[in-house]
């Protein structure tokens, strides 16, 4: 299960790392979820892989 209840659409979007962490980050700014955003950047920018980041983000996230 997901840190929230967002649905982010990552398929079809320009796959750089901080173009997604971006979306991300929007979405958490669209929902309300300011105080989260801080958090979230945290966690992204201490992993060590794209891969690792893309693991954050469908923590975080129902990704599309």
């Amino acid at each position: 299960m997901s840190k929230t209840n967002i649905n982010v659409k990552l398929t079809g979007k320009d796959g750089n790392v901080f173009n997604l962490i971006g979306i991300c980050t929007q979405a958490l700014r669209e929902h309300g979820l300011k105080n989260k955003i801080a958090e979230f950047q945290s966690e992204v920018t201490s992993s060590k892989s794209y891969e690792e980041v893309l693991g954050v983000m469908i923590n975080w996230f129902n990704v599309e």
